[in-house]
């Protein structure tokens, strides 16, 4: 087994015009507590320095379920950008945060973050997360950010209800718990889970799963 551990930073698009920020910030905190209930992890998604966020995981597949989650769980009108990174961890000492910690997986993390905030400037602006790994083998890297590229496009395409829908199906509501939180008929909800690519999406964890994992 891998001794590598997968890094996240997630980054809020835009933060500079939210209104109110210190009542989205206890918005973001409740639906990542959604997210780490949801999702095994080494570190909980936590809020860290201004407008970032980090986590870390033990597999390239939570990871990637995790911050699927986080987009989908985020408050009406906010987003996000994802860094994934592949590699080693290790603590340094003690900030005002808790443990300081370096190493591959966190500048692979922040090379991530950095390549999806130029590439949807200059080429996808759906484009929300990418992921780094360990440099070998480039394909499979190049593969998890193919199913990034489809991922960011289906969720980016998501109406508010229709990722709350989706969260709440995937959390393992029924469609008929999801119609009365919503105030529709279970065949809408049946709809707009077809509509948005629920299914696909699932289908995907599943098969990373499936692969094993790891990063």
């Amino acid at each position: 087994m891998s001794d590598a551990k997968v890094a996240v930073i997630l980054d809020l698009v835009d933060s500079r015009q939210i209104a109110d920020r210190a009542a989205a910030q206890k918005l973001l905190e409740r639906a990542f507590a959604v997210v780490n209930d949801a999702v095994d992890h080494l570190e909980p998604f936590a809020a860290t320095v201004g407008d970032e966020f980090q986590a870390v995981y033990s597999t390239l597949a939570d990871a990637l379920e995790a911050t699927l989650l986080a987009r989908l769980s985020m408050p009406e009108g906010l987003d996000a950008r994802v860094g994934i990174g592949c590699g080693k961890i290790r603590s340094v000492g003690t900030g005002m945060t808790g443990v300081l910690q370096d190493g591959s997986a966190w500048w692979a993390a922040r090379s991530a973050i950095d390549e999806a905030h130029l590439r949807a400037d200059t080429r996808v602006p759906t484009l929300r997360s990418w992921y780094q790994g360990k440099g070998e083998p480039l394909f499979a890297d190049a593969a998890v950010n193919a199913y990034l590229l489809g991922r960011d496009y289906i969720v980016g395409g998501m109406s508010a209800r229709e990722r709350r829908l989706a969260l709440g199906r995937w959390l393992g509501n029924s469609q008929s718990v999801l119609a009365e939180k919503e105030g529709v008929s279970q065949s809408a909800v049946s709809q707009s889970l077809r509509r948005a690519g629920v299914t696909a999406l699932q289908a995907g964890i599943v098969a990373l799963r499936e692969a094993g994992g790891e990063c």
